[in-house]
This record gives C-alpha cells, structure tokens and sequence, in this order.
C-alpha cells in the first residue's frame, strides 16, 4: 500500500508532522460530534478553521512539475552534485550495471564503507553481469565499448575488476549488510536507487543507447520520490526484478554452507 508506506517514512523522516496532527485532531472531532453534542461551538469553528489555513498553506508548497532539464543529464552532473552528499544519511543503496566499474570505485567503495555499512540496518546490493554468459558478455562489450568513439575500457576486464572487488567487500565485517548478485545479460540500462522506499529517495537511470563519444556522455535521468511516483516506482520495480532473477555467486553459496 503506497499510501502506508509514504506515511510510515514521512513519520520516521518527520516531513509533514504538522499536517498529521492536524488531520488526526479534525478527524478526532469530527468522530465526537458524531456522537456527542457537548463539544464547544468555538473550539469546533477554530479546529475547522485550522484545517482549511493548513489546506491553503499547503498547496502553496505543492512543488511544479520538473523540467527535462532538472531530469535529464549525463555523466558530468556527478561533478557538480557529486554522490558523497547522496549517501551521507542513505541505509539502502541499491546499483545494477554491467561491470558498475566506474560507479565501485575505491573513492566510493570506501564511502559506502563510512556511511552506509556503519549502520545497523544498512544495506547495499550489487548486480553486474555473470561472466560465465560469455555470448552476453560478447554482445555486450560490443554494445558498449566497440560504439564509442574514445573508448577507455573494456567490458569483460572491468567486470574481472568489479567481480574482486565485490568479493573484498563481502568479506568485510560492517554493521551493514552488503551483497551482490550476477544478471545473465544486459538490459541496456544502468541503475542507482538510493533510500528508494523513503520520501527523499532517489532514483538514476542510465540508458546506454547504440553510439555515444565517451561513456560519460551516457543519457541519464534522475527521479524523485513524490515527485514521479508512476516511473518512479517503475524502475524501483525493474531493479527488485533484476535482483530475483540473478544469481547468487558461487563463492557466497560456498560460504553459507555449514
């Protein structure tokens, strides 16, 4: 239910406290004077009263529609909003990408390591692409390193990288939970969801597309919760189906065993 939910995270956020106990009082009357006709005339006329400044008040807060400009961006917007004030306060930090070697780096890597692991109830989740789909893996190199024009990397020895470096960290001893997963092909898309199930979540997607100069020039968007809720929720519901149907990596399914 979208309804409980936003309400439960706007409560443990505490965004619109004001608006909660007012409506809870209105109610509150408005049940009593069902049922009893002691409740003073006045104290009935100022909470009616409240609840329409309130009302008022609020929709002048309604925030406009974003622009395609405030939506769309490349890689270069990292620059000027880095990921670092993102992540300072996130508990759940969700990414899929091929090999997501440029996003894991060691500056990040060990960012997540200071935020959102050293929390009790933090969590990061991992999917890249299974080298062992060697025919995906070859069609996906082909899709993103053989259609740039100033290529740096290759697909298949980024995601060798990854795939140690996911390894490393799942040794690690957090506070947080940290797990990975590996996808049989490439969907064409890259995905970041940060505290995605809060009012203040956010949500980047990155389209590959079929020729591009660098792989900073990537188009991608960045939604915001309450703010694009239809494809908001789209690509919150894309990654949780990525993330059933990958796999578990071997040396974790080792590691469980007694």
């Amino acid at each position: 239910m979208t309804w409980w939910r936003r309400l439960v995270g706007d409560l443990k956020a505490r965004n619109h406290l004001d608006t909660y106990a007012l409506s809870l009082t209105v109610f509150s009357f408005a049940i009593l004077s069902l049922v009893s006709d002691e409740l003073n005339e006045n104290l009935r006329w100022a909470v009616l009263l409240s609840g329409v400044g309130l009302l008022i008040y609020r929709l002048t807060l309604v925030p406009t529609s974003p622009s395609p400009v405030e939506l769309l961006h490349d890689r270069s917007a990292f620059e000027e909003a880095p990921l670092a004030p993102l992540l300072r306060d996130a508990r759940d930090v969700r990414v899929f990408a091929p090999s997501a070697v440029n996003l894991l780096s060691p500056q990040t890597c060990e960012l997540l390591r200071k935020t959102v692991l050293t929390r009790r109830n933090g969590s990061v989740r991992v999917v890249v692409l299974d080298p062992a789909e060697t025919a995906a893996i070859a069609i996906a190199s082909r899709q993103l390193d053989d259609s740039l024009e100033f290529p740096i990397q290759r697909l298949p020895q980024s995601l060798t990288s990854t795939l140690e470096r996911l390894k490393l960290i799942a040794g690690w001893r957090t506070e947080g939970a940290f797990s990975y997963r590996l996808f049989p092909y490439n969907p064409g898309f890259s995905l970041v969801l940060v505290d995605p199930e809060t009012p203040h979540g956010r949500v980047i997607v990155e389209f590959h597309g079929v020729h591009n100069p660098s792989t900073s020039s990537r188009m991608h968007l960045e939604l915001v919760a309450g703010r694009n809720e239809r494809w908001y929720r789209y690509w919150v519901q894309q990654f949780d189906r990525v993330w059933e149907a990958a796999s578990v990596p071997e040396i974790l399914t080792r590691r469980e065993k007694p």
